[in-house]
């Protein structure tokens, strides 16, 4: 297992480095930078910008070298120090204006992973052993609609009805009286009652997915020949069903979390500008509009490097539930 898994950590170094090249490209596509767009914005407003004001601009952000020199300068910098590089449109590090934000992405999109399977498992488990019973439409049914609505119309939806029949606001995280105030347990116990709309909303669409797949997978092992053996040799029903078939069916379930993780968070983004929530996806959804290279620059590899993270558990996790995957990854 130790072989299995330093090989799997060795696999990523050059990953990581081409996903970092790949994600610094892709920033700098779009016609014009962060500048262009700053400068257009003064100029719509009626604001003359003079071209000395310009190219001192230009040089403070480094936007006169070539785009392998600002690559350099900023891998180099978060290799080394930790440095995420400055953001143009706050003018702060990039560390600072996404910590608290990233902190609670991950809090809502973990909480949501967490319900995710929690419904999904046991509600594909009642759906595969009860087959075209009325259970089982009536799970199919709801899975489709929640695959079918996408999560933002139904928080638009729900913060109206809300607001509407009680005149209470369920948007933002923060109550006003603690909305720019410090961390403190007041403040946490503030948030928790609050966390529960968007966790559900954002995994929604993963839970209806993940039943689907669940229903699929365990209804194909129930045919196969070793659980018919099994029941003709009178071993119980549950003892049976969760001793290889549920853990078989399982498999592809473990095989998206390397994917499921960072689809919540960036998933969320819709979600978070409608509730108003101070979490990544507004932020990131403002960095891209306005090119600001940098902060988006550093969402994206962390959105990377999750998904990279993820898949390495996920091939971990397969390795101990299936000994074969483990075996055949671990030989020449």
């Amino acid at each position: 297992m130790a072989a299995y898994i330093g090989k799997r950590l060795l696999q990523l170094i050059p990953l990581l480095i081409a996903i970092s090249m790949i994600v610094f490209v892709i920033i700098q596509l779009p016609p014009g930078d962060f500048l262009t767009t700053y400068v257009d914005q003064l100029k719509l407003s009626g604001t003359d910008v003079a071209e000395s004001t310009i190219a001192n601009l230009t040089a403070q952000y480094g936007l006169d070298e070539p785009i392998y020199i600002q690559y350099w300068l900023w891998i180099k910098n978060i290799v080394l120090h930790g440095d995420l590089g400055t953001s143009f449109q706050w003018n702060l590090p990039v560390s600072q204006v996404i910590g608290d934000r990233l902190a609670l992405t991950m809090i809502i999109s973990v909480l949501s992973l967490i319900i995710v399977w929690a419904i999904a498992i046991p509600a594909g488990i009642y759906s595969a052993t009860h087959a075209y019973s009325l259970g089982d439409y009536a799970i199919s049914f709801l899975g489709f609609i929640g695959m079918a609505v996408p999560g933002f119309l139904i928080a638009l939806l729900l913060v109206y009805f809300v607001f509407d029949t009680t005149g209470v606001s369920i948007t933002g995280l923060f109550s006003p009286d603690y909305q720019d105030a410090p961390w403190s347990f007041a403040k946490l116990l503030d948030m928790l009652p609050r966390l529960a709309v968007p966790v559900l909303l954002v995994g929604l669409s993963g839970t209806a997915s993940l039943i689907r797949v669940m229903r699929g997978m365990l209804l194909d092992e129930l045919s196969k020949q070793y659980v018919i053996t099994a029941r003709a040799k009178g071993l119980a029903e549950r003892r049976l069903l969760f001793k290889y078939p549920v853990r078989m069916a399982v498999n592809p379930l473990v095989s998206t979390i390397g994917w499921t993780l960072p689809a919540l968070i960036s998933g969320e983004a819709i979600v978070g500008i409608v509730l108003n929530l101070p979490t990544t996806g507004p932020v990131l959804l403002k960095a891209l509009m306005v090119q600001d290279m940098y902060l988006a620059g550093s969402f994206l590899l962390i959105l990377s490097v999750l998904t990279v993270i993820g898949t390495l558990l996920s091939d971990i996790l397969l390795a101990v539930l299936d000994p074969r995957i483990r075996f055949g990854g671990a030989g020449p």
